[in-house]
């Protein structure tokens, strides 16, 4: 099965027990393999036919465009114009259809665009080189000279699309239209609003104005790395779900100083929005750790024979501790504990980045979250029968009785956030699963892998793991030890079952050419059926014991936060020095 949007709620998420397609997707081709043969190859469709291949992947001489990563599972691409001598952080990204015919998703490799997001790996596929070409055949006919689009670039609002509506081999038949993202603008805030939320003597960071930020690079779908005044920062933006950005400018104007956690931001970036004369909080600064995260240095400090005991004691320790100290001085909880969220500082420390709370990917945190994030996507999943996803609102207001306004896109300060599942648990079991998701980190640190997964769906890597957890190979007794009492109630995963492998979906159990879409939709349904079952028991026994007041909070009976740290210096202690040099 090849990989597409549809494929997380055919396959991916737990809507997939009960998933429905939508109207105008049904019918839709799904790859080349699902086409009748004979007529696959007809000459009409035959790629030997001129027409049905890209005119050219060659770039420009003097590309004016410059694609920086992706997003929106192979839907969003981050672009930049380079002939711009300071690029406003305007986040105008081009967004592409997945639902493209299986001839343009063969030729421009749209499936592996999918799982495929940092601008090293993503530059070498046609996608990329395609929008490129796009773009500057745009820039060059739809304006009258490129001072003519940079007055264009500045105008629209911050957020704004690049609509490719009819995707097509030849960049001479494509039209682009400009998506303008008023909406966005609309639900910005002034920073007049933030103090009212937050009280008149919430110490905001320094104001400064949007178009004295210029973007080097975008880093991520929220992050930019950009220049302030000749020195380097970290912009932290959204376009899409403002709330998680105040949210996380809160959290961070307010943390108890760490030297593990991202210090509070350094400049609040306000922009004057198209209708008014509001001049909105856009973004934020925080500082720029070049070393970049522990997903990436891991696996390349290991294939070089570098990756020491004592960095792996070292990083293991400081997160646990900074782990702690949000819960014991500033009372809050982490759920985005993953090696894309931990970055090194110039001395090699680890430093804690993400505070919007959002959480991990589906099945990525510990069981008993899982078990609320999977009822919270089925009731609020539009592709499931209504008759379905109504018995599981009721149980998600159980847990949650307000958790429809915390669906709202507007933000209202709520106390805890927005993360239902997160919401729904008890400081102790809030803890419990933070000590789940630090023991799958600590697998990470001592296996020198980039992720818990070997071919996760969502995101391929650079390096790619070369085990799966729980799996062990390079980790000392003591901490295997460890680990497994950290993540006691784990479950098996999707990936049992079905895994990625390059850019298709595939069963564990067949062959290749002895399986179809079909018998890996039905696998899934049979997987995700048996887990929602397994989510439903958990959280009627949690209901029923808590009603009678004799529920343990620590279900799985997992260590303290505190318990891990003892262990993991007891081993430190333990573990002789290196000589020296």
């Amino acid at each position: 099965m090849d990989l597409s949007t549809r494929a997380i709620g055919e396959v991916v998420h737990p809507t997939a027990a009960f998933y429905r397609p939508p109207p105008e997707t049904k019918g839709t081709p799904e790859s080349p393999s699902t086409v009748d043969n004979a007529a696959e190859s007809s000459w009409e469709s035959s790629l030997l036919n001129p027409k049905n291949r890209i005119d050219s992947l060659e770039l420009p001489q003097n590309p004016l465009w410059r694609v920086d990563g992706c997003a929106g599972l192979g839907t969003q691409y981050y672009v930049l114009p380079l002939f711009l001598q300071r690029i406003p952080p305007m986040r105008m990204d081009v967004f592409v259809s997945d639902l493209q015919p299986p001839l343009i998703r063969e030729q421009l490799e749209l499936d592996r665009a999918f799982h495929t997001k940092d601008a090293a790996r993503l530059s070498r596929l046609a996608i990329a080189r395609h929008i490129i070409r796009i773009l500057q055949a745009w820039t060059t006919n739809d304006f009258q000279d490129l001072d003519a689009f940079e007055k264009y670039y500045k105008r629209v609002p911050f957020g704004s699309r690049i609509v490719i509506e009819d995707m097509a081999l030849d960049t001479r038949r494509i039209r682009l239209r400009v998506g303008l993202n008023h909406n966005l603008e609309h639900k910005l805030l002034p920073p007049s609003t933030l103090k009212y939320l937050w009280g008149p003597e919430f110490p905001l960071p320094e104001v400064i104005d949007f178009f004295d930020v210029h973007v080097v690079s975008v880093l991520h779908d929220s992050v930019c790395l950009v220049r302030i005044h000749e020195q380097l920062y970290i912009f932290k933006a959204l376009t899409s779900g403002a709330k998680y950005l105040y949210h996380e400018l809160k959290m961070l104007c307010t943390l108890e100083p760490h030297a593990n956690i991202i210090a509070r931001p350094i400049h609040l970036v306000t922009k004057r929005c198209n209708f008014g004369t509001k001049r909105a909080v856009a973004g934020f600064t925080t500082f720029y750790h070049s070393k970049g995260t522990l997903r990436d240095v891991l696996p390349l400090l290991r294939a070089h024979g570098r990756l020491r005991r004592d960095d792996q004691l070292k990083w293991s320790i400081q997160l646990t501790r900074a782990l702690e100290d949000l819960k014991s001085r500033s009372g809050t909880y982490y759920p985005d504990l993953r090696l894309d969220n931990i970055v090194l500082s110039e001395s090699s420390d680890v430093v804690m980045v993400d505070f919007e709370q959002r959480g991990v990917w589906c099945e990525f945190a510990a069981p008993e979250i899982n078990a609320i994030e999977y009822v919270r996507l089925i009731a609020t999943d539009e592709n499931v029968p209504e008759s379905i996803s109504d018995k599981y609102r009721e149980i998600l207001e159980e847990l949650v009785s307000d958790f429809e306004s915390l669906e709202d896109e507007r933000y209202r300060n709520p106390e805890f956030g927005f993360n239902i599942p997160w919401i729904a648990l008890s400081t102790i079991e809030q803890e419990a699963a933070e000590v789940y998701m630090l023991g799958r980190v600590l697998w990470c640190i001592f296996e020198g892998v980039s992720g818990p997964q070997k071919a996760a769906v969502w995101q391929s890597y650079r390096w790619e793991p070369d085990l799966e957890f729980p799996q062990y190979r390079r980790t000392p007794q003591a901490m295997r030890d460890l680990i497994d009492r950290c993540t006691r109630g784990r479950r098996e995963t999707l990936s049992k079952v079905i895994v990625r492998r390059h850019s298709r979906l595939l069963l564990t159990s067949k062959a290749v050419n002895e399986q179809t879409a079909d018998d890996v939709k039905n696998a899934a349904r049979t997987f995700w059926s048996a887990e929602i079952d397994a989510a439903e028991k958990f959280l009627g026994l949690r209901n029923a014991q808590r009603r009678k007041g004799v529920w343990n909070d620590n279900y799985y009976g997992r260590p303290t936060l505190n318990q891990v740290l003892e262990a993991l210096e007891a081993f430190r202690n333990e573990v002789p020095s290196p000589p020296k040099p």
